[in-house]
This record gives structure tokens, C-alpha cells and sequence, in this order.
């Protein structure tokens, strides 16, 4: 159930979440820890953060409740595909589309140890936004269908990024690199106007 002040929290976090995700990605290209693979994952953890945090609520909810209780809806749906993509996204774009660019391996490799600090304060962000929103539902909703905003990001992104990584980067790859600026914003870019333009739906979810 929506109250006023979860109206008024949601509003501030829909115009700030994409702002602060700009910022840091802004951030990392200046600092030359970004890459497709960074941007995809981090769509793809930020499906998994929104999901899990709100099934902790959802089941937190539930357990105090009074009365009989209903059995909640199940995640292995959400999860399994979710574990699909994972898969598919370390393969693919982390590992066998940059397997002989040692600069643009050593950044995914950061990332997916999470020793990539851009990419662990968004994580941070997204975390905190995620749970102050949970926290003023006073009845959360049950679990969200496979087809999320956060989920039509990561699919479109999964598109986008294939095609750039085939025909833009392997093209060029002594433009797109984590050290060529304007290479890495420029490849960047589209994956920027689809979370401006998509993404802030995410905490109406």
C-alpha cells in the first residue's frame, strides 16, 4: 500500500537514482575502469538487489502478520532466469568478446571481484535506495512478474551490447578502450540513454 510518504520517497529516489548511476559511471570513465561488461553487470545485479530486497520485506511482512497466512509466491522463475543471464553475461561479455584485450580483461576482472570501486558504490546506492523504499510500503506487493522495468533494461542491454561489442568494438579496438576516453563514452552512451529513459520506473516496481 502506497502512503504519502512513500509517494514523497519515491519521487526523490526516481530523479536521483539515475543521476547518482550517471555520476559514477561518469566517474569510472574518467578513471578508466569502465567497459560494456561493468554497465551490463551492473543492470544485471541491480534486477537481482531490487528482487531480493524486497522478497526479505515481503517475508518479513508476512511473518508478522496476524491471521492465516497465504503461502508466498515462488522465485525459482525470477532466480533461474536470472541465473541464465549471469552465466551468459560473465561468458560472453566479461570473458570470450574481450578474451585478447588484456586492458579491457583486467577492468571486467575488477569488476567481477568487486574491486572496482565505481561499481561497488552504485551497488551501495542502489542497496539503500532499494531498502528505504521497502521500508515505507506498509504492504509490499508479491513477487514481480519476469517482465520488470529492471528486466527490460537487461534485456535491451544485452541486445545493444552484443551489436556494439560485434560491430563497433572488435572493429576498432584500438578506439574503445578503457584508456581512450572518448571511446569509452561514446560506447557507453546508448547504455546511459536507456537508463534515463527506461530505468526511472525502477523504484515504482
Amino acid at each position: 500500500m502506497r502512503t504519502k510518504k512513500t509517494a514523497l520517497y519515491t519521487h526523490y529516489a526516481w530523479r536521483a537514482e539515475p543521476l547518482v548511476f550517471i555520476a559514477f559511471t561518469l566517474l569510472s570513465i574518467l578513471n578508466q575502469k569502465t567497459t560494456i561488461f561493468y554497465i551490463i553487470y551492473l543492470f544485471w545485479w541491480t534486477e537481482l538487489l531490487h528482487l531480493l530486497i524486497g522478497r526479505f520485506f515481503l517475508r518479513k511482512q508476512w511473518r508478522a502478520a496476524s491471521g492465516p497466512k497465504t503461502q508466498q509466491p515462488s522465485m525459482f522463475n525470477h532466480l533461474f532466469l536470472m541465473g541464465i543471464y549471469w552465466v551468459f553475461i560473465i561468458v560472453f561479455f566479461g570473458l570470450m568478446a574481450n578474451w585478447r584485450n588484456e586492458d579491457i580483461m583486467m577492468v571486467n576482472f575488477e569488476v567481477l571481484l568487486f574491486r572496482n570501486l565505481f561499481f561497488n558504490l552504485n551497488l551501495a546506492y542502489i542497496i539503500m535506495v532499494r531498502i528505504g523504499y521497502c521500508k515505507t510500503l506498509t504492504d509490499l506487493p508479491p513477487t514481480p512478474s519476469l517482465f520488470t522495468t529492471g528486466m527490460i533494461i537487461l534485456h535491451i542491454s544485452v541486445i545493444v551490447g552484443g551489436i556494439l561489442m560485434f560491430f563497433v568494438v572488435k572493429k576498432f579496438p584500438e578506439i574503445f578502450t578503457p584508456e581512450n576516453l572518448w571511446g569509452s563514452a561514446i560506447i557507453i552512451a546508448p547504455f546511459l540513454a536507456l537508463r534515463l529513459l527506461i530505468g526511472r520506473r525502477l523504484t515504482e516496481k
